[in-house]
C-alpha cells in the first residue's frame, strides 16, 4: 500500500516513485515522451514535481525540499501548486491515488523489478568480485607449483650429488 502522507525516508521514496511512475505510464505522457529530447526535460521535471509532492505531504518545509531537491524555493512552490506542466500533472495523479483510480499493482510490480533487478546487479557485482579472485588465486597457485616443481629439481639434484 502506498501511503498517501508519508511519515519515514521509504514511505516518502515510495510514494515519490509511485508517482513518478503513475504519472508516466499514463497514456497522455507516454505520448509526450516519444521524443528524446523531450523525454529527458520531461523525466527530470516530474521527478522533481514527484520528490516535491512526496516531501510536502510528509511535512517539509518548501526549503527543506528545495534543498533537498537541488532546486530552487520558487521551481518547488510553482511545482507544488501546479504551475508547472509537470507539478499538475503530478498533482493529477496524486489525487487519482487517492481517489483509488490508480492502478496501482502495475506500479508496484514495477517497483518490485526495479528492486530486484537492483539486487540482482549488486549479486553480479559481487560474483564478478569472486571470479577476479579466483583467476587471482589460481594464478597464485601456478607460481607457487613452479616454485614447487624448482624446490624438487633441486633437492632431486642435492639427492644425487650426496649420493
Amino acid at each position: 500500500m502506498v501511503p498517501l502522507i508519508p511519515t519515514s525516508r521509504t514511505e516518502i521514496d515510495k510514494l515519490e516513485h509511485t508517482l513518478i511512475l503513475g504519472t508516466l505510464f499514463r497514456p497522455e505522457i507516454l505520448e509526450l515522451i516519444k521524443d528524446p529530447v523531450e523525454k529527458v526535460t520531461w523525466v527530470d521535471s516530474l521527478a522533481i514535481a514527484a520528490g516535491a509532492l512526496a516531501r510536502e505531504k510528509a511535512g517539509y518545509t518548501i526549503r527543506e525540499i528545495a534543498e533537498e531537491l537541488g532546486r530552487t524555493e520558487q521551481t518547488i512552490r510553482k511545482h507544488l501548486k501546479g504551475e508547472t506542466k509537470a507539478g499538475k500533472l503530478v498533482l493529477e495523479t496524486y489525487e487519482m491515488l487517492k481517489r483509488g483510480e490508480l492502478n496501482i499493482e502495475e506500479v508496484e510490480k514495477f517497483l518490485e523489478t526495479i528492486a530486484r533487478k537492483d539486487e540482482l546487479e549488486e549479486k553480479l557485482k559481487d560474483i564478478k568480485a569472486l571470479e577476479e579472485e579466483i583467476n587471482k588465486l589460481k594464478e597464485d597457485k601456478k607460481v607457487l607449483e613452479e616454485k614447487l616443481n624448482k624446490v624438487k629439481e633441486t633437492l632431486k639434484k642435492l639427492l644425487e650429488d650426496l649420493e
